[in-house]
């Protein structure tokens, strides 16, 4: 049975728009292109769509997918077998964080004593220290300043505080997102008022000069700081390009 793009974004969960996308790329052609242009999905597109979507919840980056999918010994039970065990992993991880949440409301209830270790079981030391490694890798020795600085503003948060952090950036992606299909210049005023909303977020932790904040926006292109924080490409294939951009154009015009 052969799928347009339209029913394969229904059956798949994955946007017409990123579809388009993929086939753009090379990722994923369609199986061919018939009348008026209409793309065709068969068995094997879907079965490639499932390997990418695998990668992805492993949060492979596009590049990498491509590289893998595109070998001439690769092998789909084998990566099968090898999502399986990367998913168990992935959940037991879940589940932990599951229940450190259910622990965390039982002692703000005050049904429940929960020692402050307790707090943070389930969470990844190890992925906080490779960020800042990042971080210190790329600025130097002034990017430590930045995040004692950042540790510093935030260390008595409430989680209210990081969860309003959390919705905010989330907004701030899916309203640049929904600007970027529209095709809306970078240096657009709708543009611009986000990327200043995005500007005084960051400055709840730290403050960017021009220079600071430009280097910010090209960080979030590199493989490295997307691995190490949260990736874009959920909201837009390619909205950490936009929001880059965007921050220069806010940058040179409003910090010194």
């Amino acid at each position: 049975m052969a799928y347009t793009v339209k029913k394969l974004a229904e059956l798949s969960g994955v946007s017409v728009r990123t579809l388009h996308f993929y086939d753009e790329i090379g990722l994923l052609p369609p199986a061919y292109v018939g009348e008026q242009g209409y793309r065709y999905y068969e068995e094997e597109q879907l079965l490639m769509l499932q390997q990418i979507l695998f990668y992805r919840e492993l949060e492979f980056e596009l590049k990498e997918i491509q590289q893998i999918l595109s070998q001439d010994d690769f092998d789909k039970l084998k990566a099968l077998e090898s999502h399986r065990k990367a998913l168990y992993a992935k959940e037991k991880r879940i589940t932990e964080l599951i229940k450190t949440i259910d622990k965390t409301i039982e002692r703000i209830r005050g049904k429940k004593k929960m020692n402050d270790k307790e707090m943070y079981k389930g969470f990844s030391p190890k992925e906080q220290a490779g960020y800042e490694t990042y971080l210190v890798n790329r600025y130097g020795e002034k990017a430590k300043g930045w995040i004692e600085e950042s540790k510093k503003n935030s260390k008595d948060w409430s989680q209210d505080q990081w969860s309003e952090v959390f919705r905010t950036w989330d907004e701030i992606c899916q309203t640049l997102a929904s600007l970027l299909a529209e095709n809306k210049s970078v240096d657009s005023k709708e543009v611009q008022v986000v990327i200043k909303k995005h500007y005084d977020g960051i400055r709840q932790f730290w403050t960017p000069n021009r220079q600071t904040y430009i280097g910010l926006g090209e960080s979030y292109l590199e493989l490295a700081y997307k691995k190490a924080f949260k990736k874009y490409d959920d909201h837009h294939p390619r909205l950490a390009k936009y929001l880059a951009d965007a921050m220069k154009v806010f940058a040179e015009r409003e910090l010194k």
